[in-house]
């Protein structure tokens, strides 16, 4: 996959890590996509949450 400066500006400043080692290493990418997908439900309550009260 090609990526842009900005992608890796954006993979560093949120999980601490660059593509090159995203890509290189099972651990680091399953801990990446673990986050994501906590930050996935959370945003998903939060919004369910906001919609209830309106």
């Amino acid at each position: 996959m090609n990526y842009t400066p900005e992608m890796e500006k954006a993979m560093q400043q949120s999980n601490k890590i660059g593509y090159a080692e995203y890509e290189r290493r099972l651990d680091k990418r399953i801990a990446v996509e673990k986050r994501r997908e906590q930050e996935y439900v959370q945003c998903k309550h939060l919004s369910a949450e906001f919609e209830s009260q309106l």
